[in-house]
C-alpha cells in the first residue's frame, strides 16, 4: 500500500496550544522529518479519525495536557525534499487544556517549553511556520478585547 507521506502525501494535524499569555508549546523534533527543528504538537490522522479528534489525541499523547475545545486554524502543507516528504495537515488552535506539559515521548523530542509567537526558537517546522502566520492573521481580525476562545 505505500508509506503516508513518503510514497503518496500524508495527511496530518497539528495543535497550536496557547496560553493566556499569548505563548505557545513547542517541542524540538529528534526524529525525520526536520529533525532538530521546534514544532507544535501534531501527527498522522488514522483512516475514518476525524482530524480535529486526531489533533486532541496526539497533543495528549505528547504533551500530557487534557485537551478541550479546539478550533479551526488552518490548512497547511509541508514538501520536505530533503527528507523525501509530502504533509497536508488540519491546524488547530486551543486555548482550553488542563495539566502540566511535558515529554512524554523523549524518543521523538528533546526539549519542550513555552514560547511567544512573535519570538519562537529556531528553526521552525514549516508546519510550526504556516500555523505562526495563521494565528498572527486571526489575532489581526480579532476585535481588541475579545475573548480567544472561540473568535476565530
Amino acid at each position: 500500500m505505500g508509506r503516508p507521506g513518503v510514497d503518496f502525501p500524508g495527511v496530518g494535524c497539528g495543535l497550536v496550544v496557547q496560553r493566556p499569555d499569548g505563548r505557545v508549546l513547542l517541542y524540538r523534533r529528534l526524529k525525520v522529518p526536520e529533525a532538530g527543528f521546534w514544532t507544535i504538537v501534531g501527527g498522522k490522522v488514522d483512516p475514518m479519525e476525524p482530524s480535529r479528534e486526531a489533533a486532541r489525541r496526539e497533543a495528549e499523547e505528547e504533551s500530557g495536557l487534557t485537551i478541550g475545545a479546539v478550533d479551526f486554524l488552518c490548512l497547511a502543507e509541508a514538501i520536505l525534499p530533503a527528507d523525501r516528504q509530502h504533509w497536508i495537515s488540519m491546524i488547530y488552535v486551543t486555548h482550553d487544556f488542563a495539566g502540566e506539559a511535558r515529554l512524554t515521548e523523549p524518543d521523538a523530542f528533546s526539549d519542550v517549553g513555552w514560547f511567544d509567537p512573535d519570538r519562537p526558537p529556531q528553526p521552525l517546522s514549516v508546519f510550526t511556520a504556516q500555523a505562526f502566520a495563521a494565528l498572527k492573521k486571526a489575532e489581526r481580525r480579532r476585535p481588541s478585547g475579545a475573548a480567544k476562545k472561540g473568535t476565530l
